[in-house]
């Protein structure tokens, strides 16, 4: 088996173990099975099921953290900037909803240390999507009547809600999902929305 291969055996059965019978109950040893793998090959590139934990989610947050960076780099303007990232955070988290499903479920079991590493880098991320909303509010494009940390939450607030809801089998594609979602957020952000209204 090549090491890729390893890795991503491992990280499935892991994910579907948790997801199955929980990550507190779920045994190295029982991963390992699920895997084909032996424990060397596991703690080869995962030292702990701690460690695994982690490494299911970290592979989302590098992911969406790239996307988000290549498509600030592209030099859209504010707006389709902003809706290209909203789109990909939707749809990669779509594609990757059993291991966020798992990782919310089990963060609290993780050690200290790597809590606090998942929360620099989702801060990082946020911080990064808050400076697009800051873009477009001195453009004039946003409200500016709502902390951006509120407008912030409000978006991902949906995207953390997805695994209590969507499913691939359902009527509609991870795309026309992420497309509505984006427009209900946008709409929401633009300059004057909500304004003058109780």
């Amino acid at each position: 088996m090549k090491n890729s291969s390893v890795q991503d055996s491992v990280k499935k059965a892991a994910v579907d173990l948790f997801a199955s019978q929980g990550y507190a109950t779920t045994s190295v040893q029982q991963i390992v099975e699920a895997a084909g793998v032996t424990k060397g090959a596991m703690y080869h590139y995962f030292r702990s099921k701690d460690d695994l934990l982690f490494a299911i989610y970290e592979q989302l947050l590098t992911l969406q953290s790239e996307h988000l960076a290549e498509i600030v780099d592209s030099g859209l303007p504010t707006d389709a900037t902003l809706r290209a990232v909203c789109v990909d955070v939707i749809e990669t988290s779509i594609d990757y909803l059993p291991e966020g499903t798992v990782f919310f479920r089990s963060v609290h079991m993780l050690a200290q240390d790597r809590q606090e590493e998942v929360t620099r880098r989702r801060r990082q991320y946020h911080d990064d999507f808050a400076r697009i909303i800051e873009r477009g509010q001195r453009e004039g494009l946003y409200r500016v009547d709502v902390p951006r940390a509120v407008l912030v939450a409000h978006f991902f607030s949906d995207v953390h809600y997805l695994s209590h809801w969507y499913s691939p089998a359902g009527p509609e594609s991870k795309g026309e999902i992420a497309a509505q979602l984006t427009d209900l957020f946008l709409v929401s952000l633009r300059s004057g929305a909500g304004q003058g209204t109780r």
